[in-house]
């Protein structure tokens, strides 16, 4: 099989894409660890679109071209969800980053699907089944568990880690944006993603703005470096296009489901990359939240 009828064959696997997707965002999550002291926060989040903008405006000039007559009367919409789904889920994920583990970055992205299916419920008027909520409360007590790191004084005393907290709202941001695509404009995935890289470069110019002015920018390292040409190129420009083309073959519910996928890769990345410790309420909270969503999943569509 040559390459281009092998391209075209994974364009039609969406939950190949979709695995894959979720393999480059738990590496996403190590990338965010290692960037620690190399690269700022902010210096991360408009690098890699930077980055991604750069490589589109070599493979996706035609698709751009193309599709811009039936993309230029979206321009607000495409803006808001770059905004919202590529820079405020960045600029909190990396922040988060620099305050907790990779796995428990990666195991409170297992709070998107939750969001995705109320958010859908609330503004598409989608049917939540019995099961689908017991799922969803099961996946909830499996993030408060992450984030109170199973201790009980944390979570009557409200203490929790920052950086757990701030993932969380990450998720919520990435949540708002996947149920959002069910509406896209009528372009091919490819145009789409570049409307979005340049809404998303756009905005975070005056994050890194400010993050000079607190004097929290610096230039990055060679590993810095090395780190922003990696989440450049997969998890932003690979991950996020796979990421749209699954979207439009089975709806953004289904697919955000697989986002649940990246909390078992993410450990299992973090203890064999960073060497980071496996600890007891960490296996706990991803037991409660994959088995949220298998029961949301299985029984919910029963």
């Amino acid at each position: 099989m040559s390459i281009r009828k092998a391209g075209r064959w994974l364009w039609q696997q969406p939950y190949l894409l979709l695995v894959l997707t979720m393999l480059m965002w738990a590496g996403n999550a190590i990338a965010g660890r290692v960037a620690i002291g190399q690269v700022s926060p902010m210096g991360l989040t408009a690098g890699r679109w930077v980055v991604a903008c750069a490589l589109l405006a070599v493979i996706a000039r035609d698709a751009v071209r193309r599709d811009w007559p039936a993309l230029r009367p979206h321009w607000l919409r495409v803006g808001i969800l770059g905004t919202v789904g590529f820079t405020a889920f960045n600029a909190f994920y990396y922040e988060a980053a620099h305050h907790t583990t990779a796995a428990n970055l990666t195991i409170l992205q297992g709070a998107i699907p939750v969001f995705v299916l109320i958010l859908a419920a609330l503004v598409y008027r989608t049917r939540i089944t019995p099961a689908q909520i017991a799922g969803s409360v099961l996946a909830i007590a499996g993030v408060t568990v992450l984030a109170s790191k199973g201790d009980w004084d944390i979570l009557r005393q409200f203490a929790f880690n920052p950086g757990d907290v701030w993932m969380v709202v990450a998720s919520g941001f990435y949540a708002i944006y996947t149920v959002a695509l069910r509406k896209r404009p009528p372009v091919s995935s490819l145009a789409l993603f570049s409307a979005f890289a340049v809404a998303a470069v756009l905005t975070s110019l005056p994050l890194l703005a400010a993050e000079a002015i607190r004097g929290e920018l610096f230039w990055p390292t060679r590993t810095g470096l090395l780190v922003i040409l990696f989440v450049g190129i997969f998890p932003s420009l690979i991950s996020q296009t796979f990421f749209i083309r699954a979207v439009e073959l089975i709806g953004p519910g289904r697919a955000g489901l697989f986002s649940n996928l990246t909390p078992v890769f993410g450990p299992i990345l973090a203890v064999l990359l960073l060497g980071e410790p496996f600890e007891l309420y960490t296996a706990v909270s991803l037991a409660l939240v994959i088995g949220g969503i298998l029961i949301a999943e299985t029984l919910g569509r029963r």
